[in-house]
């Protein structure tokens, strides 16, 4: 049976042996993830989850795999035999191995005895040698799952309660780092072919709602193109029609019934589904009645055809990109004139350009989507949770942008304190972002080697100047112990304020220092102590700043509106100072956080 992963290591294997530098081993361990932080492809991710940091736990076996829909693909192995890689390359979620369970489940696997594995797990037997151990880490929890690491180590080595911990912190880095190339990558390419939109008239263009989009082809076409317009789409894998328009709005809905009663045949020779399969536009210069015989469904279908008197038709695919999304039916009545090629290239011209306004609505919607996604992978999910803390989070990116630079974090210390930073990375949007991923997976790896503030912010400068990283970054580190006593650092940013129980407030005083990015600095530690019941206030300074006046006139407005948080210090009660002070619609992105020791 497997031996649980809380008895205390063994001395045999893993990165506790006797032999092994412990502080160099988890030295190693904060390095590697620090590297996933700065990881720009997922084959730099493969080679810090598998060579890297099975180098530095002495993991006999190591291999990634990362979740495709519901697959598993294996995109990097160590010290794997012969046949394995084609054997494992790929496998669905559901199958029964430990690497599909540990994604799918989102839970850690651990099992040190052989007879098991091959039992609990058969497509394993034959696969492992004896007095291996299996350890399989999955790479996120829930929705935010993108695969699994998997681990055998010799001599039915399993991690201790202190080895499960530096495991699980790197496999939720590594997740996380999978998910921000990912959103990253696809946000780049929708901002790529966001470029190509310059053709779309400036009617079209002025709508970013697919609906609205629809219905303006529609209402563009009648009456001075054609008497009729309909607009179909693909919507669950059928041609629907999901605009319409004449000038009389009552023919529009017979029309519709007309629809409903008798829907396009798909495998139709001519018409609107034929145009949809080949790409090719379709000239009805002339609509004799033995064209509404031969299409009609049956009596009453022929009847209400030859009701609307169609003299001439055009119909024209919706292509953007390489790809049809549609069609547009255009016809004239017996007032109007014939179809001839200059009208068929004129609704070719027109479907052309709507079809890139809706395929650019789509694309905002989708890199809208991706911003989303991204700035949770990145961000706390939640910090309800820290044990013996309230704790409370106010984020806002600025202007359009759906992240920014803004970045924070609340951590618990061994010893019952708060490792806690806010930072401000100069610039919004995706790459600001993406910059402020790595200040957080960074600060997140130092501090778990050693959360004081001076030996936290000296590797941070080290990793600037080595890196040679050029961006400018603000950043407040501290700490605050169970005893209240509060030590921090300041690297160009806003002062902490603190606010009393009675609802007085004042500044932790702190020494001015250089932001990050703009060259080293003797990082001096403030100390001061906060009593159980104050709330410390971090913010970045889109909360104070404004254009029109100076900071401190901010500054102060700030420290008078806190004194509510006195009574709560909660999510509601921070929303609600941040829209009394700070700025609706403001460029700059604004980021609050409270901390207080929980009572008892």
């Amino acid at each position: 049976m497997s031996r649980s992963a809380w008895e205390p290591e063994s001395p045999r294997s893993g990165f506790s042996a006797p032999d092994d530098d412990v502080a160099h081993r988890l030295h190693q361990l904060a390095e590697v993830t620090t590297e996933l932080g700065w990881a720009e492809t997922l084959a730099e991710v493969a080679e810090a989850a598998v060579g890297h940091f099975a180098e530095a736990i002495r993991a006999a076996v190591a291999t990634l795999m990362v979740r495709s829909g519901d697959r598993l693909e294996m995109i990097a192995g160590h010290g794997l035999q012969r046949g394995i890689t084609e054997m494992w390359g790929s496998f669905g979620i559901e199958h029964a191995n430990p690497a599909s369970e540990a994604a799918r489940e989102g839970r850690v696997i651990l099992l040190d005895d052989v007879a098991e594995i091959e039992r609990r797990y058969p497509s394993l037997r034959g696969q492992m040698p004896q007095g291996r151990s299996l350890v399989n880490l999955p790479l996120g929890a829930g929705p935010h799952n993108v695969g699994a690491i998997g681990l055998t180590f010799e001599d039915g080595w399993l991690p201790g309660r202190r080895e499960l911990a530096f495991l699980t912190t790197f496999a939720e880095a590594c997740g996380q780092a999978i998910r921000r190339i990912r959103a990253t990558a696809e946000a780049t390419q929708q901002a790529r072919q966001l470029a190509f939109l310059a053709d779309a008239s400036a009617e079209l263009a002025s709508s970013l709602d697919p609906t609205e989009t629809l219905g303006r082809i529609a209402r563009l076409a009648v009456p001075d193109l054609a008497e009729w317009c309909a607009v179909q789409v693909v919507r669950d894998g059928a041609l629907t029609t999901v605009a319409v328009a004449h000038a009389d709005p009552a023919k529009v809905e017979w029309a519709w019934e007309l629809e409903r009663r008798y829907p396009g045949d798909p495998d139709a020779p001519a018409g609107a589904h034929n145009v949809f399969r080949t790409g090719r536009s379709e000239l009805y210069a002339d609509i004799p009645d033995e064209m509404l015989v031969a299409g009609a469904r049956d009596e009453e279908h022929l009847r209400l055809s030859r009701e609307l008197h169609l003299r001439s038709a055009v119909i024209v695919p919706l292509a953007a990109r390489g790809r049809i999304l549609g069609v547009i039916t255009l016809i004239r009545g017996e007032a109007g004139e014939r179809f001839g090629p200059a009208d068929l290239a004129l609704a070719e011209d027109l479907a052309r350009r709507a079809a890139v306004s809706m395929d650019n609505a789509q694309l905002h919607n989708a890199a809208q989507d991706v911003a989303v996604q991204l700035g949770r992978a990145v961000l706390p999910e939640s910090l309800d949770d820290v044990p013996g803390w309230q704790i409370a989070v106010h984020y806002r990116p600025g202007g359009q942008a759906e992240v920014g630079g803004d970045f924070y974090d609340a951590v618990p210390t061994p010893e019952g304190g708060l490792a806690f930073f806010v930072g401000d990375v100069m610039g919004h949007g995706l790459v600001a972002a993406a910059a402020m991923a790595q200040m957080r997976a960074a600060l997140r790896a130092y501090l778990s080697i050693d959360p004081e503030p001076s030996q936290v912010m000296t590797r941070m400068d080290a990793m600037f100047a080595n890196l040679g990283i050029a961006r400018l970054v603000s950043l407040l580190y501290g700490v605050i112990g169970p005893d209240g006593r509060v030590r921090l650092v300041n690297a160009g940013h806003h002062r902490p304020l603190v606010v009393g129980i009675d609802g007085s407030t004042r500044w932790i005083t702190s020494v001015p220092q250089r932001p990050l990015g703009v060259g080293g600095d003797d990082r001096v530690v403030t100390e001061c102590r906060v009593a159980a019941d104050d709330v410390v206030l971090l913010f970045t300074d889109g909360l104070v700043e404004r254009r029109d006046e100076s900071i401190d006139t901010g500054l102060a407005r700030l420290a008078e509106a806190a004194s509510g948080l006195a009574r709560s210090p909660g999510p509601g009660a921070l929303d609600r100072l941040v829209t009394q002070v700070g700025l609706d619609g403001g460029e700059d992105d604004v980021t609050a956080l409270t901390l207080r020791r929980a009572p008892g």
